[in-house]
């Protein structure tokens, strides 16, 4: 056994290694199997009984009921064998296990880790050895011709032996990964016969290690995380030049929450896009919404006679109640933005247009309505008991975020918990296909577009919020952009289907905390973009690329 594992193991000696284990705790599987033949098995068996009657509709409603309670009869009679084993089982179930984690690593795992270790580097150097002998061939043909096409094709056929050389190297390496794989995992697949697919916390977090080293690569990590990598590198090195630059440290307790605070309204917003870009499609519109929303929410809850008009006509609502007037502004504000998305995602929907042109039409009649209604005027502020009210700071944290947090957990519900969410991701992978599976593509696509719209109501009317109002139809310029940019950069895929909340999450924090720090270094606006620019073209770079490599 010393001689195996210093050196290279062969079947029949890691078969060898393993067998005192199968037996010992092969032995006492059947002992549980037995006890549990008339216990646990007949009442996982009978369980299954009842489900199937519960769903069988061809048989009469009598005999279903006749046959379900002498299934329950059973059932009663089952568990009673099971409680009555279930000491003895448990004792031997412990007893395998223990025997498990004192000799399967010492006695086998380790004597085949050691073995694919001595195994990857024969497999390194042959490869290296075959790689010197074909380049000795190839220099000594390439000496005894003199014609330039032949040896151009000896080139040719030399760089294809090389290939295949390392493309046996790479078979070699994964079946000695696989090998090693598959000795660490019996040992879970013996538990998993003993406890009934049942695992400790440890056991559970210990197999999605191992399953995670297994399939790591490392093209398709830095394809989904390279970004990521990069901009951390960016932050850090922007923490350390800040001090020296500014005197000043950048990430302390008071920037960060300001930066989410910033974030928190733009949450909405990038959300409300992630639904559009799920279905391979985007909204252009959002920075004109935005400006709509404060203007109306900044008219409704301003103090006393507005500073400007609607088509003439000035308003005075400080008549309604504060309250009153918060949930008013709340309401217009979602009715109006739904309202306008409701139209592009029909006109996405029903005719088929590209939601590039719905959207920019909508950003374009938006824009010229508000603009033209309101003259371009700044509506100042909103009563300023209002922000505290609805968006307090208690002990200094801005309970805007909680907002943000609320809106996150509610749309991933909706994504990944319901029917919609489902079909939406079923949509923007294959409409065809779902549209041929049943799923009404124009309910999906308006759905989505309503969504949009009611996040979009609720980010600008917590943006008035937090601006205490100043209202007007030129806020939020080029907000779209930066709310599309940070879905890109969260991992939501143009290509359709793919995307998480947490990417979305991330990709607005990446940007606000980015352009935050920028601008306490002094850097000017104009530069700002060019960062936003590059690391939008490399998001979708690596996108693409992730997308080229699946197909």
């Amino acid at each position: 056994m010393g001689k195996a594992i210093s050196g290279i193991l062969t079947v029949e000696q890691e078969k060898e290694l393993r067998q005192p284990i199968s037996d010992y705790v092969g032995a006492l599987q059947k002992q549980i199997d037995h006890l549990r033949r008339d216990g646990t098995d007949r009442v996982l068996a009978i369980q299954s009984e009842l489900d199937s009657l519960k769903r069988d509709r061809t048989i009469p409603k009598e005999e279903k009921r006749n046959e379900m309670a002498a299934a329950r009869s059973e059932l009663e009679q089952a568990k009673a064998v099971e409680a009555r084993h279930k000491s003895e089982v448990d004792t031997l179930i412990k007893q395998a296990v223990t025997y498990l984690n004192d000799h399967f690593d010492q006695d086998y795992y380790q004597a085949v880790k050691q073995s694919c270790v001595e195994e990857k580097k024969a497999a390194k150097l042959n490869y290296q050895q075959k790689v010197e002998q074909l380049e000795q061939e190839h220099r000594q043909t390439l000496t005894e011709l003199s014609d330039r096409q032949e040896r151009k094709d000896v080139n040719y056929v030399h760089k294809n032996r090389l290939f295949d050389a390392k493309l046996q190297w790479e078979k070699d390496t994964q079946q000695i990964k696989e090998r090693r794989h598959a000795a660490y995992a019996y040992k879970y697949h013996l538990i998993d016969l003993l406890r009934l697919s049942r695992f400790t916390v440890s056991e559970t977090y210990a197999q999605k290690v191992e399953n995670y080293k297994y399939t790591f690569n490392r093209r398709d990590f830095f394809l989904r995380n390279g970004l990521y990598i990069a901009i951390l590198i960016i932050f850090i090195a922007l923490c350390i030049i800040t001090p020296i630059l500014k005197g000043s440290s950048l990430l302390t307790y008071n920037n960060v929450l300001n930066v989410l605070q910033q974030a928190s309204p733009r949450l909405f917003l990038a959300l409300g896009v992630a639904g559009l870009i799920l279905l391979a499609g985007t909204d252009l519109s959002i920075g004109r919404m935005v400006g709509m929303g404060m203007t109306t929410a900044t008219i409704i809850m301003h103090r006393g006679i507005n500073t400007g008009g609607v088509f003439g006509h000035v308003f005075d609502l400080t008549g309604i109640p504060v309250a009153g007037r918060v949930i008013l502004a709340l309401l217009t504000c979602i009715i109006l933005s739904t309202l306008f998305t409701t139209i592009a995602g029909f006109f996405t929907a029903k005719f088929k247009m590209h939601p590039f042109i719905s959207t920019m039409a909508n950003m374009l009649v938006i824009f010229g309505l508000v603009t033209y209604a309101t003259k371009g005027v700044s509506f100042g502020a909103i009563e300023s008991a209002i922000p505290s009210m609805v968006i307090p700071k208690i002990n200094g944290f801005p309970t805007i975020i909680l907002w943000a947090l609320a809106a996150v957990i509610i749309v991933w519900f909706i994504w990944n918990k319901t029917t919609f969410g489902k079909n939406l991701y079923a949509v923007g992978g294959n409409p065809e296909a779902a549209a041929v599976s049943g799923i009404s593509v124009f309910a999906v696509t308006v759905g989505a577009f309503i969504l949009a719209g009611i996040l979009y109501g609720f980010g600008a009317w917590l943006e008035t919020l937090r601006m205490v109002g100043s209202g007007s139809a030129a806020y939020g310029q080029g907000w779209e952009m930066d709310a599309i940019a940070a879905c890109v950069v969260g991992g939501v895929s143009f290509t359709g289907g793919i995307g998480k909340i947490s990417g979305v999450v991330v990709g607005v924090f990446i940007f606000t905390a980015l352009t935050y720090a920028l601008t306490i270094l002094g850097i000017d606006t104009n530069l700002q973009f060019v960062f936003s620019g590059i690391i939008i073209l490399v998001a979708v770079t690596l996108d693409c690329l992730k997308y080229v490599q699946k197909t």
